[in-house]
């Protein structure tokens, strides 16, 4: 841990300026409705090129996006065979971050495979292993990919992320480091993003340390916290699928507003007390209910505000939506 530390200084330490992050959400919701769930991109500010952050959603969240003039900085050209939405699918996204194999963070991407161009995917070993033996295998799609069983179409190129070590991203400006948590002990992934100095962590679907009885969010913390304290990190994406009427036994390894304030109190440990005090925080995967008398995200929205123990900057984003930090 150190010895990253010691890297991640070093390269801060080399860049004199920063330009910052974009992210567009194709897919807020954590589900139940098909069509916008767990979905981002991210840019540094000073090119056009994204990274998506899963892809639960690609297509539809890209339709939103250009209704809401979230690409309006992003040339089209005039004479492209492409529609705008085609044009960015295809040219602009130039791979894909999986933080884990389950169904709303890789529909938008397998469904939308067959107009894809050659990229690469990007994940934990356990994560890969997913995509290739049960996701691109000739039963349940084609193999679009480099590698597994059948014929590959070399579309996609998987490329396996070693926790704690700095990875380029192939076709941006991003580098990436990544860090392994527990999801209802299945293995899931935070992502931290390095732009020019400049740093963005992006969480998957996370449990509870202590539900999970996992370290997994406290050693990500550990990293984080010097860059809150030097004032490098722009902003946390953070899930919390349920409000606080869940129980710990219904989480199956979610968040909810009471265990981010319990666990930004660790953050807190490791950056120094009142260090989170404006630092942005947006909220990801928030999963609504089907009950008429239930409105998962208002509930979770005021929770948040109501009890905002740390002083954070709480964000929560629509599909087609753009933040910059």
């Amino acid at each position: 841990m150190k010895k990253l530390l010691s890297t991640i200084f070093f390269i801060s330490s080399l860049v004199s300026y920063a330009e910052g992050f974009q992210i567009i959400t194709l897919g807020s919701d954590g589900g139940v409705m098909d069509g916008n769930i767990s979905g981002y991109l991210i840019r540094d500010k000073n090119e056009e090129n994204f990274i998506a952050l899963d892809a639960g959603t690609v297509l539809p969240g890209i339709k939103s996006g250009l209704e809401k003039e979230s690409f309006k900085n992003i040339t089209i050209p005039q004479d492209t065979e492409w529609s705008d939405i085609g044009y960015i699918f295809r040219e602009k996204i130039k791979g894909y971050l999986i933080s884990h194999g389950h169904l709303d963070h890789i529909s938008g991407l397998v469904i939308s495979s067959t107009e894809d161009t050659t990229k690469d995917i990007y994940g934990l070993n356990s994560t890969i292993e997913t995509l290739k033996n049960n996701v691109f295998n000739w039963k349940l799609w084609p193999n679009f990919s480099n590698e597994g069983e059948g014929f590959k179409l070399n579309q996609y190129k998987y490329q396996v992320l070693e926790p704690n070590k700095i990875k380029d991203l192939n076709g941006t400006n991003l580098k990436v480091i990544v860090f392994p948590l527990s999801h209802s002990n299945y293995e899931s992934t935070m992502f931290l993003l390095e732009n020019n100095g400049e740093y963005m962590a992006y969480y998957g679907d996370v449990g509870p340390d202590k539900v999970e009885n996992s370290n997994g969010l406290e050693e990500s913390f550990k990293v984080l916290g010097p860059l809150i304290k030097d004032k490098k990190l722009k902003a946390i994406m953070i899930e919390s699928s349920f409000d606080n009427s869940k129980d710990d036994k219904g989480l199956f390894g979610h968040l909810s507003p009471r265990w981010i304030n319990e666990e930004f109190k660790v953050l807190e440990k490791y950056s120094g007390k009142g260090t989170l005090k404006g630092l942005n925080v947006v909220i990801t995967h928030i999963k609504p209910s089907l009950k008429k008398s239930d409105n998962t995200r208002e509930n979770i929205k005021k929770e948040l505000l109501n009890n905002n123990i740390h002083g954070v900057k709480y964000y929560f984003p629509t599909q087609g939506e753009s933040l910059e930090f």
